[in-house]
């Protein structure tokens, strides 16, 4: 397993904390990690959830960040990759990305691939993330929340990767900004039971609000057996 991709239900969901974090993990445990955003919309320059990775896993910005591997795509308007592109009259090619993950995969033993948005975003006119991920046989980390609405997102979700018969790591459960116990306990059986009926693993990790002035101690362990 040399790539994992992290994807979310929704955007603004926590995909780009859960890659920084699954990051730091792997870089404490000496495994030598490297994360990837496939496109950020919203910003010039080098990515900005690039840059928060990078901030979670205490490290320097790398060489890959500043040659624009680790984000091939960077477009200023924040919109969809396909429509943010089209306003720069460009196009994304997913082979570039592909490439890109490739170079990196040669010199690092993980590659966390951050998508964008959620499974369904176009990537062009051709292909969207789901479709991108099925294609590249890459098993995937679902991001969920404790949002409500996030029951019928998260569950549409796992029957989008089974119909796709995408391999299914396990689910992070996003609990930051929500105190409604009741909410998130309901959620949670609801998640977990649609998990076990698509077949899927019953692994749901869950993470709270993060404290960056203390040493990072996120154990995604259950992922990696």
């Amino acid at each position: 397993m040399k790539e994992i991709f992290i994807t979310g239900i929704d955007t603004d969901i926590g995909k780009t904390i859960v890659t920084g974090l699954m990051a730091a993990y792997l870089k404490n445990k000496n495994i030598n990690a490297i994360t990837q955003k496939i496109v950020q919309t919203g910003c010039s320059g080098i990515s900005e959830d690039i840059l928060v990775h990078r901030k979670l896993m205490g490290i320097n910005i790398r060489d890959e960040d500043r040659l624009g591997i680790t984000c091939p795509y960077v477009f200023k308007y924040p919109a969809s990759p396909c429509l943010a592109a089209k306003l720069e009259n460009k196009e994304i090619n997913v082979q570039k990305i592909s490439r890109s993950t490739q170079a990196l995969k040669e010199s690092y033993e993980f590659v966390l691939i951050e998508g964008i948005g959620g499974l369904f975003v176009p990537l062009n006119d051709k292909i969207n993330v789901i479709e991108y991920i099925r294609n590249k046989l890459y098993p995937v980390i679902l991001v969920s929340s404790s949002k409500l609405g996030s029951i019928n997102h998260t569950l549409l979700s796992i029957e989008a990767l089974k119909q796709n018969k995408i391999r299914l790591l396990g689910i992070v459960y996003n609990r930051f900004g929500s105190k409604e116990t009741l909410i998130i306990e309901d959620s949670l059986r609801e998640i977990r039971k649609h998990v076990i009926k698509s077949g899927y693993r019953d692994i749901i990790k869950e993470i709270g609000k993060i404290d960056l002035s203390k040493p990072l101690k996120e154990d995604f362990d259950m992922f990696f057996d």
